[in-house]
């Protein structure tokens, strides 16, 4: 018969110091007209709520903006909201006009750009990795999201288990209507604001939906990754998931009544969203 108390003692001891080694590594996809730089600092707070389980890398996307002054364009709304001072080095993962501009609502129009950031991030998985999980906000979670499509189908050469996804929506763009069609067997987590005046809520929800079982974050602020004591319980639920499945592989994964009499805390993360 199966010894349940080592079984408890073993999955506590994937969130414990002695298990620092082993975290998780996520690479970091920061939203439009952000770096690598900025990102970092604004997801300072998120990152400490998870730092016993997981190390951050982030890049910058190959793209620089070059702004458009154009206050007649009536989809330059969103440009004073996002937080990003014009006087920093702006840069995004694809663009949806001609003129090498991106908004998040727009439907239709080409992905300039798209095929030079999957060979990026392709490049660092080579060299920095391999990574456990992809983190994105805002244009940066709507590419995480399109490569989790694309891992799905075996068209590029990434192999990770887990994304999360910050205020991300699904890609209008033509070239990316192919995808979105099958729902994504990967584990998720999708965070957005219900006041968010740059990617409305249903854009939201419509990108969770794509996936099985999303996890899904709800906050009454905007446009941002919010890191307070409302959202730290369900952050770090997940994370403990996703190290669990680290550790102990996928045939200890299946076994779900197993994990939640050992690991009580976790029982939402086995229902779907």
């Amino acid at each position: 018969m199966k010894n349940m108390d080592s079984d408890k003692t073993a999955t506590r001891k994937c969130c414990t110091e002695e298990s620092i080694a082993q975290k998780l590594k996520i690479l970091a996809i920061h939203g439009y007209r952000q770096n690598a730089v900025t990102f970092k600092a604004k997801t300072g707070s998120f990152r400490k709520m998870v730092h016993k389980w997981a190390q951050f890398t982030y890049i910058t996307a190959p793209h620089k903006v070059i702004l458009v002054d154009d206050s007649n364009d009536i989809n330059n709304v969103d440009e004073p909201n996002i937080g990003q001072s014009k006087d920093e080095e702006q840069y995004g993962w694809f663009f949806n006009r001609d003129d090498n501009t991106f908004r998040g609502i727009r439907k239709g129009g080409p992905a300039i750009g798209f095929e030079e950031s999957v060979k990026l991030v392709e490049h660092v998985f080579e060299t920095d990795g391999p990574f456990d999980g992809l983190l994105g906000f805002s244009q940066g979670a709507c590419f995480v999201g399109l490569l989790c499509d694309m891992q799905q189908r075996g068209l590029i050469n990434l192999n990770f288990k887990f994304a999360i996804m910050s205020s991300g929506f699904k890609s209008g763009s033509l070239p990316h209507s192919k995808y979105y069609s099958d729902r994504i067997n990967l584990a998720s987590l999708h965070i957005f604001g219900e006041n968010d005046n740059i990617i409305p809520t249903e854009m939201s929800v419509a990108l969770s939906s794509c996936f099985d079982e999303p996890m899904i974050v709800r906050h009454p602020g905007g446009h941002y990754l919010p890191a307070t004591a409302v959202q730290k319980n369900s952050y770090q639920k997940f994370f403990k998931l996703q190290m669990l499945q680290k550790q102990f592989g996928e045939q200890y994964m299946e076994k779900g009544a197993g994990i939640v009499s050992s690991f009580p805390e976790l029982a939402g993360q086995l229902r779907p969203a």
